[in-house]
This record gives C-alpha cells, sequence and structure tokens, in this order.
C-alpha cells in the first residue's frame, strides 16, 4: 500500500476514535446523529481506498462499543536449538509467529499460550515479555483499528508440531532461513530483533 493509501487509511482510524467514543458519550439525539454521521463518512474514505462495499465497511466500523480503545494482538516467541517457532497461515500462505487477537476474559498470558496450543500443538508456558509495539510504527499493511502487539517469550512443554484449522504447516526456522512472512501478523525486523532477544537475555522488553 502507498504512503498516501496508509495516511487515508489513518484518518479513517482517527475519524472512526471520534465517531465512537461520540456515541458512547451522546447527550442528546443530534450528538448520536451527528457521530453516526461522522462514522458514516469513515465508512465511504475505507470503501473508497479499498474497493469494498460501503455496507461492509460500515459494518466493519461499526462492530466496536464503548470508549475507542487499541486492540491487542499476542505473539508467542519460542525458540528450539536457536531456531524460531513459526507457523504458516492457510489465509496468505505464509509465515508468521503463533498468536492472534487477545480474547477478553483471558490475560496476555493464557491468550498467548491458548493460541500457541491452538495453531502450533504445543503446550508452553510464557516467560517474560519481550516487547510492546504499536503497530502502526512498523512497516505493516495498514488496518482501520490501532493495535499494539505483545511479543512474549514461551517455552515448549509438551505437545508435538501439528497444523490447525488456521494454519497449514507449522515448523523452526534458522535467523538467515525465514521463510516469507505474512506482513500483517510480523515483519522481518521483528522476528531479527526476537533472535537479539535470545543473544542477549538481560535486556529490558522493547517499548514503542
Amino acid at each position: 500500500m502507498s504512503d498516501a493509501a496508509a495516511r487515508w487509511v489513518d484518518w479513517v482510524r482517527r475519524l472512526q476514535g471520534i465517531a465512537q467514543n461520540g456515541l458512547t458519550f451522546a447527550l442528546s439525539d443530534y450528538d448520536t446523529e451527528r457521530y453516526t454521521a461522522v462514522r458514516e463518512i469513515a465508512a465511504e474514505m475505507l470503501a473508497a481506498s479499498t474497493g469494498a462495499p460501503v455496507p461492509v465497511m460500515r459494518d466493519l466500523l461499526g462492530g466496536d462499543a464503548g470508549y475507542a480503545t487499541p486492540k491487542v494482538d499476542v505473539r508467542g516467541v519460542m525458540f528450539r536449538e536457536d531456531r524460531i517457532l513459526l507457523v504458516r497461515e492457510r489465509s496468505d500462505g505464509c509465515w508468521t509467529l503463533p498468536g492472534g487477537w487477545a480474547d477478553i476474559g483471558s490475560s496476555p498470558v493464557e491468550n498467548v499460550v491458548r493460541e500457541i496450543r491452538e495453531e502450533a500443538g504445543f503446550e508452553a508456558r510464557a516467560v517474560r515479555l519481550l516487547a510492546v509495539l504499536d503497530r502502526g510504527k512498523h512497516p505493516h499493511p495498514p488496518l482501520p483499528f490501532h493495535v499494539y502487539k505483545l511479543f512474549i517469550l514461551c517455552e515448549i512443554t509438551g505437545g508435538q508440531a501439528t497444523p490447525s484449522p488456521e494454519t497449514a504447516a507449522v515448523s523452526f526456522f534458522g535467523e538467515s532461513e525465514l521463510p516469507e512472512l505474512s506482513l500483517g501478523r510480523v515483519t522481518a525486523a521483528q522476528i531479527r530483533r526476537m533472535f537479539e532477544h535470545l543473544r542477549n537475555p538481560g535486556w529490558p522488553p522493547d517499548l514503542d
């Protein structure tokens, strides 16, 4: 996506936040009507920039309620003999760290352990936090939502490599042999940074 298109998506994200917060604290029918109109403009802008139908974008932006806050993406970082665990997504055929959106009602640790089990087949124990990153500050394809990414170092405690309905393959890779990555989920620079943390276990977590 071009820089201009990325800026367009950023404007949509900001308008959506204004609309959602306004609808949450609306004091009158006038307020509700005004902020609904702002959300509609955001949906039309997003549809124009992506080619998707306006109703689809309207449903996407209207699917959240309450005060607008960043979504949370958790990623499990596991090594075996200096090789990192990756899973291949069925959705795009590319590779990523196991993980996904954090579910409400579960802690970050509970979320990442579950994602590793479901996507890779391994039982795991969370060891420490390696990074908390703002997705928008890294070269991921733009999303209409603000996202924080948590990278959590984990140890394998059981299980075996097992693909899932979401993942077509599970494997370990050396730092110099990374496959094609699912850039919406992880970047090569982030993977390389995880290897640096492996070599420097005393480092504090990375923070954006």
